[in-house]
């Protein structure tokens, strides 16, 4: 990362990560929602999961993460976030093999500004159907069971090799 500088944490004392839990293989923590099962792909860098809220009637969005305990964009490290980005393509393709939706779109959080909830960085990558109304969806739950079904379609059709750099 260039020009590093510190930034302060809003995650609130004794924050438990629920992204660390899913990167470490433990999500027994009472307030982590994901399940193992959510789990796309993972390497030491990146994790891609299903994300355990959707937005309206088309269930089933990823997130990228860092695989390290990063907050925010403003902290990440270069290599991460250009494997991100291309991540976020090959999510976006898997989408597209695996659902067919009419288009993608991605949005990213920071700060309790930002509308930032989880203190661990996110990318979300939506399917997106006509007349979806995402941004004017409010966020609800998601069975595991969805997910997991969801995760294992996305995994069956993502092709990670274009983002090791």
């Amino acid at each position: 990362m260039s020009g590093a500088r510190a930034f302060p944490s809003h995650a609130p004392e004794h924050y438990v990560c629920p992204f660390c839990g899913l990167v470490n293989g433990d999500v027994t923590d009472p307030g982590n929602r994901c399940a193992l099962e959510d789990l796309v792909y993972q390497d030491d860098e990146l994790i891609v999961f299903m994300a355990v809220d959707g937005f309206g009637p088309h269930e089933g969005h990823a997130m990228i993460s860092p695989a390290a305990h990063i907050e925010t964009l403003y902290e990440m490290p270069d290599r991460v976030m250009q494997r991100i980005g291309l991540m976020a393509r090959q999510v976006a393709i898997a989408m597209k093999d695996a659902w067919s939706p009419e288009g993608i779109s991605t949005r990213q959080h920071n700060e309790p500004a930002g509308n930032q909830h989880v203190w661990h960085y996110h990318l979300h990558v939506f399917p997106r159907y006509t007349d979806d109304m995402l941004y004017r969806q409010l966020r609800h739950p998601v069975d595991p069971e969805v997910r997991a079904v969801k995760a294992q379609e996305l995994a069956a059709a993502l092709d990670a090799a274009p983002t090791l750099i």
